[in-house]
């Protein structure tokens, strides 16, 4: 009954105000983007998208993307708006002699995401991109067995067709999908393995340098990797950034909050990262020992190490 209750809360077409685009243009955008993101650029195809984040030298995240092609030239990067002005100049600053250029694009473009119903129709494998029309359809992660896609398309086109769903809960389908993204809260507090990201297509490791990349490698290959990201629930308002404690110790967090949403059957959900030893039992808290609950939930999709 809560599995039926969560899908039909996460149905429609929701407009994503929080979101923003990045527009990279030029025959070097691809390859430009190849040297900067954790994922792989160059063999980018016209169906395909990118999940991929942008990393200090220290292997931290400072931004995440969801990216792909608009035409054989120009390719849009799908981020939180909240740090987009941000990255835009950090990544500017990489451009150099490569022939290509970076722009805010926010405002040329309505991006939507589309849920259940809405999206039951098209590929169902995760990052897959449809032209339908002018729109770009990019396939995600489900959230409770709930079919999920985002939507672009140019300024002034017609919005896909469903019924009306509150960004709210669509931010809540985000974070039932158990995929987190960038935002201010977070910025440089993860290495991409602490969010699971190279276990839902977000890290390529066959691919060449780019900032960061030694650290990742590292974390992936040389069993330093300690913290993961699950899915968690509260009765108290969670919000990113909130530290996390395990009670067997009270002075240090043993994780943080990536991102939450209120959840429409009461109480908040988040994707907390944590060390993956305070994961396997005991009572987590919010804030300080003596903090709000917090339940871990299963992950809904398998962990690369897993498979």
């Amino acid at each position: 009954m809560i599995i039926q209750a969560m899908s039909n809360a996460l149905n429609g077409i929701a407009p994503l105000p929080h979101l923003g685009i990045i527009r990279v243009e030029g025959e070097d955008a691809a390859k430009f983007l190849q040297g900067q993101l954790t994922q792989d650029f160059a063999l980018l195809g016209q169906d395909q998208a990118r999940l991929a984040a942008f990393c200090s030298a220290k292997g931290r995240m400072q931004a995440s993307f969801i990216g792909f092609k608009r035409g054989p030239d120009e390719i849009l990067l799908v981020t939180s708006r909240d740090i987009l002005a941000p990255t835009l100049k950090r990544l500017s600053m990489f451009v150099l002699r490569a022939k290509a250029r970076l722009s805010d694009a926010s405002e040329a473009f309505s991006l939507y995401g589309m849920a259940g119903d809405a999206a039951a129709s098209l590929a169902q494998m995760p990052w897959v991109k449809q032209d339908l029309g002018a729109a770009s359809v990019v396939t995600l992660y489900p959230a409770d067995g709930q079919p999920r896609a985002l939507w672009v398309a140019p300024a002034g086109e017609a919005a896909p067709a469903g019924l009306p769903l509150d960004t709210s809960l669509w931010q809540w389908g985000e974070v039932r999908s158990a995929i987190a993204s960038i935002t201010v809260p977070i910025v440089e507090a993860f290495v991409p393995q602490m969010l699971n990201y190279e276990s839902v297509g977000g890290v390529n490791f066959k691919k060449g340098c780019y900032p960061g990349q030694e650290v990742v490698a590292r974390s992936q290959f040389r069993g330093t990797l300690k913290r993961r990201a699950y899915p968690a629930h509260s009765q108290a308002p969670l919000a990113a950034g909130q530290e996390v404690f395990h009670e067997s110790d009270g002075e240090q967090p043993c994780g943080l909050v990536a991102q939450a949403a209120a959840s429409p059957l009461g109480g908040w959900d988040a994707v907390v990262s944590l060390q993956t030893s305070a994961a396997q039992g005991g009572r987590l808290s919010l804030g300080g020992p003596q903090g709000a609950a917090l339940q871990l939930e299963p992950l809904p999709y398998l962990l690369a190490a897993d498979v």
